[in-house]
Formats: C-alpha cells, sequence, structure tokens
C-alpha cells in the first residue's frame, strides 16, 4: 500500500498541471494518466480506467471529479479537495482578472507559446491513447469498440445537428455493447481503499439534493441577491453531462436573459477560456467578476466558482463508496470493460477534433509535436520540463 501523501504535496502537483493542461476536458486525463499512472504510480491503468468511467457517468466536469478522487486516494477528503484547488487555481485567477479588466487575453490567444503549449497537448493525448490502447484494448473486441466510440463522437455533431451528448452515448454504447461482447473476467479488481464511509457518501448524496431544491426557494424568497447567483450556478455544474464544454449554453441561459451580463461580455469571456489550461468551468469566475449582485466582485466571483463545482464534490464523494461494490460483480466488469474501451476511443476522438484540427495547421506543427511525442515515449523526458521547451519554441517560431 503507498503511503499517504500530504495535502500540501496533492495541492503542489494539481496546481502544476493546473497550469499545463491544454486542450480541453477529455484531454486533461492524458496529462493525468501520465502523471499518476506513468510517473508517479498513483493509480494502476485498470484504476485509472475504472476512475475514468465513473466520472464519465456523474454530471459535472470529469476531469475535476477524477482529480477530486485521486485526492482524496492520496491524502482523504482534505486531498480532494486540496486536488481540486490547486488543478482550478491558474486559469481562475486568471479569467477572474480578465474579468477585472486586468490583463487582455484576446492578444495572448495569438502568441507563439500558447500554441507551443497546445502542440504538446497534442502530444501528451496521443501517448495517452497509445498507452491506454495496448492495456485497456488487449483484443479485437474492445479495440472495436474504442474505434466505434471514436466515430461516433467525430460524426455525432453530423449526425445529431450539432446537438450535446456524443461522450455521454459513447460511454452508454460501450457498456451495452461491453456487456453483450466482452468475455467475462474471473479476477476482481482491487478494492478502492480510499473510499469514504457509506455514510459519508450518503449524507453528500443527500447534501446534494438538498441544495439543488433548497437554493431555488431561497432565491425565490429574495434573502440576498448572491443566492440567486449561487442557485443559478450550482444548477448549471449539477445538471450538465457531456463534459465542461456543455455548461457554457446553460450559463448563456442563466445570465445572459436576467442582465447580469451581456451576450458579448458572455462570448468574450468564452473565447478567453477557450486558451486558458485547467477545467473550462472556471469560466465561473469571470461571470461573477462581471455582475453587479450586491456584493464585491471577487466576492461574487467566489461564489460562482464555489457553487459551479460544489456539485462535483458532492457527486464524487457520495458515489466512491458504492462505486466499489459495483464494479466487483462480473457483469458489470464486462460493461466496465466496453465503458473503458469507449474511453480510449473518446481520447481518440479528441485527439483528431479539437486538438489537431486546431492546432495542427503546418508541417513545422507536426513535425513538433511528433518531436514531443518521441522525447515523452521514448527520450522520458519529464512533461514540466517540455511544457517549458515547447513555450520557448512556440515563441520563437512566431518570431520568425
Amino acid at each position: 500500500m503507498q503511503t499517504p501523501a500530504s495535502v500540501l504535496s496533492v495541492f503542489r502537483v494539481f496546481l502544476r498541471l493546473g497550469a499545463i493542461c491544454f486542450g480541453g476536458p477529455v484531454a486533461h486525463f492524458g496529462y493525468y494518466r501520465d502523471e499518476f499512472v506513468v510517473r508517479r504510480g498513483w493509480l494502476d491503468d485498470r484504476e485509472f480506467a475504472d476512475l475514468t468511467a465513473l466520472c464519465q457517468f456523474l454530471p459535472g466536469p470529469a476531469s475535476s471529479q477524477f482529480g477530486i478522487a485521486v485526492g482524496i486516494k492520496r491524502a482523504g477528503l482534505a486531498g480532494g479537495l486540496a486536488a481540486w484547488l490547486g488543478f482550478t487555481l491558474p486559469s481562475a485567477a486568471i479569467m477572474v482578472g480578465f474579468g477585472y479588466g486586468l490583463v487582455n487575453l484576446g492578444d495572448a490567444v495569438g502568441t507563439g507559446w500558447l500554441q507551443g503549449l497546445r502542440i504538446m497537448a497534442v502530444a501528451v493525448v496521443a501517448r495517452a491513447v497509445w498507452g491506454m490502447g495496448l492495456t485497456l484494448c488487449p483484443d479485437a473486441r474492445r479495440a472495436a469498440l474504442a474505434l466505434l466510440a471514436a466515430i461516433l463522437v467525430v460524426l455525432w455533431p453530423s449526425l445529431t445537428g450539432g446537438a450535446p451528448g456524443a461522450q455521454f452515448a459513447a460511454i452508454v454504447a460501450g457498456g451495452i455493447l461491453g456487456r453483450l461482447i466482452v468475455p467475462t473476467e474471473n479476477e476482481s479488481p482491487r478494492p478502492l481503499d480510499f473510499a469514504p464511509g457509506r455514510r459519508t457518501g450518503a449524507a453528500a448524496w443527500i447534501l446534494f439534493f438538498a441544495l439543488l431544491a433548497l437554493l431555488p426557494a431561497l432565491g425565490w424568497l429574495g434573502v440576498h441577491p448572491l443566492v440567486g447567483v449561487a442557485d443559478a450556478f450550482y444548477r448549471s455544474g449539477a445538471l450538465v453531462f457531456g463534459g465542461g464544454h456543455v455548461v457554457l449554453p446553460l450559463l448563456q441561459a442563466e445570465v445572459v436573459p436576467r442582465g447580469w451580463v451581456g451576450n458579448e461580455v458572455f462570448l468574450a469571456g468564452y473565447g478567453a477560456a477557450q486558451a486558458l489550461p485547467g477545467p473550462i468551468f472556471t469560466f465561473a469566475g469571470y461571470l461573477g467578476a462581471m455582475m453587479d449582485a450586491g456584493a464585491a466582485p471577487w466576492v461574487t466571483a467566489l461564489v460562482a466558482l464555489i457553487a459551479i463545482f460544489l456539485p462535483a464534490h458532492l457527486l464524487v464523494i457520495g458515489a466512491l463508496p458504492f462505486w466499489d461494490a459495483l464494479r466487483s460483480r462480473a457483469r458489470v466488469r464486462a460493461a466496465l470493460a466496453g465503458v473503458t474501451a469507449a474511453v480510449v476511443g473518446l481520447l481518440l476522438a479528441v485527439l483528431y477534433d479539437p486538438l489537431w484540427t486546431e492546432t495542427v495547421r503546418t508541417p513545422v506543427d507536426f513535425a513538433f509535436a511528433l518531436g514531443i511525442f518521441g522525447l515523452l515515449v521514448f527520450a522520458k523526458v519529464p512533461p514540466p520540463v517540455l511544457a517549458v521547451a515547447a513555450a520557448l519554441l512556440g515563441i520563437g517560431a512566431a518570431l520568425l
């Protein structure tokens, strides 16, 4: 059994990840696997895949929920809070600062350092697809499931007219097909010895639903404008399926019609959020800083950030104690094998779109990505070193 880490060490690890995890919610899992499976050994590939499947099933920001679960594994419930705080802080600080007008991210979007880090994200996710594919798709059936999931996600906008839910549909389809075609494994998975007790999990579920019911009532009673802000952002964080990008139309429906922010202001913040590392839910901090809710902008921003991420904490704490019992059943393990194969397919789809399509535009970009991939896979160069090098090379390429 691994020695528990200190809360501060968990915070430091996730703070660094929060500063370099470009590429969007699903791409974050590529960085996570590199950090927690390859470099630190905090998880094995089976634990990584099972936690990924759980977080993909839950509503809310899947990558943040995964980080919370890893933080709980390393340092208990306080470690889960530290993991969330570290991963969220870099982009949240920038977004709130943008709301205050302290930075001009419109110029930063086109700078070379950002392009360099985006190219690194392509290489990191490619490495994750390669490694997870070898481990989690060891036979033709699971490899086929991964490919089908990737095809579904890539074609989903054309098939549905742009409707959200591609990732969720792929996960569900993977679970159903896995149950039907993947051979049942006799060996039970290693228990999640870090899960909170069932009483703690039940209390988290009760609080989750209580807030979902009470906050609208308190807002209707007019207790304080900040209660209405907390209600709007809590519901957006609690009811979103399919990753961080799906929360944007929900937030737009909450804040623009009420006159809290104008549509132009909303879209400007959305553009800035696309350029940042870490969870896209930190967009809530920008919106809070732009509102007039009877409090200082930084207070409203803090309320918005806590409210939108609180469901993620409660759902993970509530699900972990019961997830262990579910995944120990043979039928559930077969379904999970299909789900984890679908997760590989999700990463493959994200590697293509948006990472490849929006990042690799020239032969130089391709050569850059290929070089970083080789350094990651064969030379084992640590990602932090590559992140600095990628940013510097990006600046140099932009100046040429």
